[in-house]
């Protein structure tokens, strides 16, 4: 149960779902139709989806790049972030949109794994938020290279550790698509 005092809804983020960072990504199409069949069972379920979009030097704003994938389809009236760290809770206005929606339990999907995934469910988590993770609806690219594991490792390794998260008061964990739902 949240800490978040009347704050009984759930929220489906979708965190960076965009053209230039899941490009090449593992599992990269599987991922963003296991997202969009969270989208349109949210919207069947009349469960607010909040899209986030990171920008930086790299990923211009409103670039080509920048834009959400050309599989999901954000509906203009549903809550958009702008942010430019990893925490989509950093120096945005996601709180205020969730405080509105009396949101304080988060499903979280989205990409990249190991940064603004782990991110946001840590900034979630700190600031008294339930926050589940959908194990196979985020993704990571390939940074072996420069000494991270294999991205199936890395997606593997942050399911198990958020699936043990705890904290007085707040729920963590993972479920797969295929078993999310909203109203528990």
């Amino acid at each position: 149960m949240t800490t978040l005092e009347n704050r009984p809804n759930t929220v489906l983020l979708v965190v960076d779902v965009q053209k230039g960072v899941v490009v090449g990504n593992h599992e990269r199409d599987a991922v963003v139709a296991n997202v969009g069949s969270l989208v349109e069972k949210a919207r069947r379920e009349q469960i607010p989806v909040v899209w986030v979009q990171h920008s930086d030097a790299g990923l211009v704003k409103g670039s080509d790049d920048w834009q959400i994938v050309s599989e999901l389809s954000p509906d203009a009236a549903e809550p958009h972030i702008d942010k430019i760290y990893g925490d989509s809770f950093e120096d945005t206005n996601l709180e205020t949109v969730l405080s509105d929606l009396g949101a304080g339990r988060l499903m979280v999907v989205g990409a990249q794994t190991d940064a603004c995934i782990r991110s946001t469910l840590h900034g979630a988590f700190t600031r008294g938020y339930d926050a589940t993770l959908v194990s196979n609806a985020h993704t990571t690219e390939d940074q072996t290279e420069w000494g991270a594991p294999p991205p199936a490792a890395v997606i593997a390794h942050t399911n198990l550790y958020w699936n043990y998260q705890a904290a007085p008061g707040r729920t963590a964990g993972t479920v797969e698509t295929k078993d999310v739902d909203f109203g528990r």
